[in-house]
């Protein structure tokens, strides 16, 4: 899938997926915190601990991105075979 056509779908799910948009901003509002942990010198064990549980939401949110965009994907793929 190119980056322009994936960048489409992510442009229609904006306005039509509830759960896509929810995800997208929960996936922003983790990449923000690592952001503002990464700025501080040293951390604190709860710090770490705070860092690694924030990666891994983030990267189940953006798998789950990910699963819908490609539903999304084979949905207009299938609909296009369907009309031809």
């Amino acid at each position: 899938m190119s980056y322009r056509y994936e960048e489409e779908i992510k442009a229609s799910l904006r306005e039509t997926n509830r759960e896509f948009r929810r995800l997208e901003s929960l996936h922003k509002q983790y990449e923000q915190e690592l952001e503002s942990l990464a700025r501080s010198r040293y951390l604190s064990q709860d710090q770490e601990v705070k860092k690694t549980e924030l990666k891994k939401l983030k990267l189940q949110v953006k798998d789950r991105m990910a699963q819908i965009i490609r539903q999304y994907s084979s949905s207009k793929q299938s609909d296009s075979v369907i009309s031809e």
